[in-house]
């Protein structure tokens, strides 16, 4: 028997001599070896960046309210003694002493108009005209029934006189005498009811012409000439309102009642009105009256006064800022109102001090203040000041108690001459600059 065949082993092929080694392994370490040099040059820069700064030295550290800060540019004014008048301030509504509806109270077609809107009329002026024909005819036909009349009565007379004489000699007899003088009484009665109707119908052609009812400015034309009007229109032919003087009504807080009514027992209550925005002095006028009830609603009184306005900064319908002195306080030590600040323990200013060495600058105090009345312009300090001490006035913001400060222009109290302080070196605080007188 035939062994069987066994395959012959493979070999291996070999390498020739002109075939490389792959690069791949030293290009990815020459890869890691650059990551490794960038993070290392990162973190070094990061540190230089972030590093911490060395403190710097000396008081130009330190904030402009520190002690040991810069000068503050402050302004000033001082304490003083004066009367101030005590007012109250509402917000009210300008209406015209008089307000008059012109309607027609006839009916006819209005054949003129004698006026321009906008125009100054007197009492008397007339305004329009309706057409007056048909009731200058009615007022004719009533005086010639009176005249009729008149004659039918002076001839019954005639007959009394006559019947009079005749009964004496007993030419008639009583009764028909007296019914003689009941007719008398008869045509009497009729001429006096004439007469009513004379009145009556003069009365009515009168209403045909429309006159100006008061002194006053006319308004806007509300009915065209040539239209038919009635007495019963709605629409006004015109309005006037008469606005020299003119009246304004506000409103205050009960609890301000009591002030107000012995004001109006010592005289003459003043009061000041202005037109918000108008940007003019206030107009002076006079108290005239107290509502007669509290409204319960709103738990005010509603109140009145009038001024001439004889410029005519006064407008019926405007708005208008009502200031009422009810009182004057005597003698009170006042600051301006700027000066006074507002903390959690009430109301404080800053008080100037004098400086504690020659060539250092002055120092302020602050100082808590118990205030009493305020006005627009001044606080009245009950106690915490003195008359003449000097206050801040502008600046109080950067300040705190025993804040260095240099007096800016227009401060006053007799500092000298003033300057705009420098900011010191390295602070980064601006200076602040000199305000404008």
């Amino acid at each position: 028997m035939n062994a069987p065949l066994k395959p012959a082993p493979l070999e291996a092929p070999q390498a020739t001599p002109t075939e490389a080694p792959p690069r791949r392994a030293s290009w990815l370490g020459r890869i890691i070896a650059w990551l490794l040099v960038l993070a290392l040059l990162g973190g070094a820069g990061a540190w230089l960046w972030y590093r911490p700064q060395p403190a710097q030295q000396g008081p130009a550290r330190m904030g402009p309210r520190g002690a040991g800060g810069p000068p503050v540019s402050v302004a000033i004014a001082p304490a003083e003694r004066r009367d101030v008048p005590i007012s109250l301030e509402a917000l009210g509504t300008v209406q015209a002493t008089n307000t008059i509806t012109v309607r027609a109270q006839v009916d006819g077609q209005l054949v003129e108009i004698a006026f321009r809107e906008g125009q100054e009329v007197k009492r008397g002026d007339v305004l329009a005209r309706i057409d007056p024909r048909a009731y200058q005819a009615a007022l004719d036909q009533a005086l010639a029934k009176k005249a009729q009349n008149e004659a039918l009565l002076a001839n019954a007379r005639l007959d009394l006189q006559r019947y009079a004489q005749l009964a004496r000699s007993q030419g008639v007899s009583q009764q028909q005498q007296d019914t003689q003088r009941a007719q008398v009484a008869q045509y009497e009665a009729l001429v006096a009811a004439d007469q009513a109707q004379i009145d009556a119908a003069r009365t009515q052609l009168d209403f045909t012409t429309i006159r100006a009812p008061i002194d006053g400015r006319v308004g806007l034309r509300g009915v065209d000439q040539g239209n038919l009007v009635r007495a019963g229109d709605a629409t006004a032919i015109a309005t006037v309102a008469q606005i020299k003087p003119i009246t304004v009504i506000f409103t205050l807080p009960q609890q301000n009642l009591p002030q107000i009514r012995r004001a109006m027992q010592r005289g003459p209550v003043a009061v000041t009105a202005s037109v918000p925005g108008a940007g003019e002095e206030p107009v002076r006028g006079e108290l005239l009256t107290i509502d007669n009830a509290v409204d319960q609603t709103t738990g005010t009184i509603r109140l009145k006064a009038s001024f001439p306005n004889d410029d005519y900064r006064l407008w019926p319908g405007a708005f208008a800022t009502v200031r009422i002195q009810v009182d004057t306080l005597a003698n009170a030590t006042t600051v301006p109102l700027v000066a006074v600040q507002r903390g959690p323990d009430g109301a404080y200013a800053f008080v100037l001090r004098p400086p504690a060495e020659e060539g250092t600058p002055p120092t302020v105090q602050q100082r808590p203040l118990t205030l009493g009345p305020v006005t627009q312009t001044l606080a009245v300090v009950q106690e915490g000041l003195r008359p003449g001490e000097r206050v801040v006035t502008s600046g109080a913001l950067r300040l705190s108690d025993g804040a260095r400060v240099a007096v800016t222009e227009g401060a006053g109290g007799g500092q000298g001459p003033r300057r705009r302080q420098p900011a010191a070196e390295g602070s980064g605080a601006t200076p602040a600059p000199a305000p404008r007188p």
